[in-house]
C-alpha cells in the first residue's frame, strides 16, 4: 500500500510538472490565428483588415487565471470601460511619424481633428506556426503602406508564446525593411510596442485628464468610478506610478488585481534594441507602451533628436517580451531580458 501511494504521488507530481500544451490554429476565413493553452484561450493574432483595424494586433490576451488583461472596447465593450483612443486595441506595434505618416492614431473612427496623413499596416501572410509543450511560435508578414497605399516598409514578425501553471509569455521579434526609398522615424512620443489594459489594471485616477498627441490634438479622459481599479506601474529604475512616464528603464511592471487573481504584467526591452533602454509611454488610464525612438520628445529637447533612419533595403529588428504572472509577490520589474 505504501509503495502504491508513493507511485501515485510520483505520477501526480510528474503530471503537474508537465509543461502546458500550446496550440496554434489559423482560421483564414475569420482572419484570425488562435493561441490556446490546454484548449483554453491565451491570445489571438487578428487581422480583420483596414475596414475594422488599421493594423494587425494580438487580442485579447488572457492570464493563466483566465482573465483578459486587455481592454475590450472597441471590439468587445465591457461595462465600466473607458471609450477613448479607438486605436488602442489589444497589443500592437507601430509608430506616430514614419516619413510624415501617422500609423499610431489611425482607426476607422479617426475624427477630423486628426489631420494625417495616415499609414496602414496590412497583414500579408502567415509564414509558419508551431505549437508544443509549454511553447509555441507564429511567424507573420505585413506591409506598412503610405496614404496612397504605396509600400514603405516590409515587416516580418515572430511571436514566441510560453505558458506555465501561473504565467504566460509573449516574445515579439519584429524586423522592418525599408522598401524603395529612405524611411525616417521622426522623434515622436506615439509608439512603439503597446497594449491597452483592462479597466482593473488602470491606475486609480483622482481627476479628469486631457492628453495631447504629437499634432496637438487633445483627448479628454474623464474621471470614472475607481471601484476595482488597482493598477500600479513600477520600473526597473524604481520609478512608480505616473512618474514612470517619459523615463528610461529596461522593464516596467504593472501590478493589479482582476477578480481574485493577483497579476503582474511586465514589458521588457532588449539590450540589442535601438535606443536601449527604452523610454516609457505608460499612462495611468491604461496605455502601456515602450518607445525607444523619441528621446527629444520625452526629454523636452534635452536629449538630441534620434530621427532614426533606414536606407532603402536596410533592416532593423526590435525585440520585446510581455510576461503575465499570476500570484502575489512577483518581482518581474527586476528581470533582465537576456535570454531571448
Amino acid at each position: 500500500m505504501f509503495r502504491l501511494a508513493c507511485l501515485l504521488l510520483l505520477t501526480a507530481s510528474a503530471v503537474i510538472a508537465q509543461p502546458h500544451q500550446i496550440q496554434i490554429k489559423h482560421d483564414p476565413a475569420a482572419k484570425r490565428v488562435a493561441v490556446t493553452v490546454d484548449g483554453k484561450p491565451f491570445t489571438a493574432y487578428i487581422y480583420p483588415g483596414p475596414t475594422v483595424l488599421k493594423k494587425p494586433v494580438l487580442y485579447p490576451i488572457v492570464s493563466a487565471g483566465g482573465n483578459a488583461i486587455t481592454r475590450g472596447w472597441p471590439l468587445d465593450p465591457r461595462p465600466g470601460e473607458r471609450v477613448d483612443h479607438p486605436h488602442h486595441v489589444g497589443m500592437w506595434f507601430n509608430y506616430g511619424d514614419v516619413n510624415g505618416h501617422d500609423f499610431w492614431n489611425n482607426s476607422i473612427d479617426v475624427g477630423p481633428e486628426h489631420k494625417g496623413p495616415f499609414g496602414t499596416i496590412l497583414h500579408t501572410g502567415v509564414t509558419s506556426m508551431k505549437g508544443g509543450k509549454g511553447q509555441g511560435e507564429l511567424v507573420v508578414t505585413a506591409d506598412w503602406l503610405d496614404k496612397d497605399n504605396q509600400l514603405m516598409l516590409r515587416e516580418t514578425t515572430t511571436f514566441r508564446f510560453g505558458a506555465s501553471a501561473d504565467s504566460r509569455t509573449i516574445d515579439r521579434i519584429t524586423t522592418l525593411t525599408a522598401a524603395g526609398k529612405e524611411v525616417v522615424f521622426k522623434d515622436n512620443k506615439e509608439g512603439m510596442i503597446a497594449l491597452r489594459v483592462a479597466r482593473q489594471l488602470e491606475q486609480p485616477s483622482t481627476k479628469p485628464e486631457v492628453f495631447t498627441d504629437a499634432q496637438g490634438v487633445a483627448t479628454k479622459v474623464p474621471l470614472l468610478d475607481n471601484t476595482g481599479v488597482t493598477g500600479l506601474y513600477r520600473s526597473s529604475e524604481n520609478k512608480e506610478g505616473d512618474a514612470v512616464w517619459g523615463t528610461r528603464a529596461n522593464s516596467v511592471a504593472l501590478s493589479g488585481v482582476i477578480g481574485s487573481e493577483n497579476l503582474v504584467v511586465t514589458l521588457l526591452d532588449h539590450p540589442k534594441n535601438v535606443g536601449y533602454p527604452t523610454y516609457w509611454h505608460a499612462r495611468g488610464y491604461g496605455l502601456f507602451a515602450a518607445n525607444p525612438l523619441g528621446p527629444s520628445v520625452f526629454t523636452n529637447g534635452k536629449a538630441p533628436a534620434m530621427n532614426y533612419t533606414l536606407d532603402p533595403g536596410k533592416s532593423v529588428t526590435f525585440r520585446y517580451r510581455l510576461l503575465v504572472e499570476s500570484g502575489k509577490g512577483k518581482t518581474s520589474a527586476r528581470v533582465q531580458p537576456t535570454d531571448w
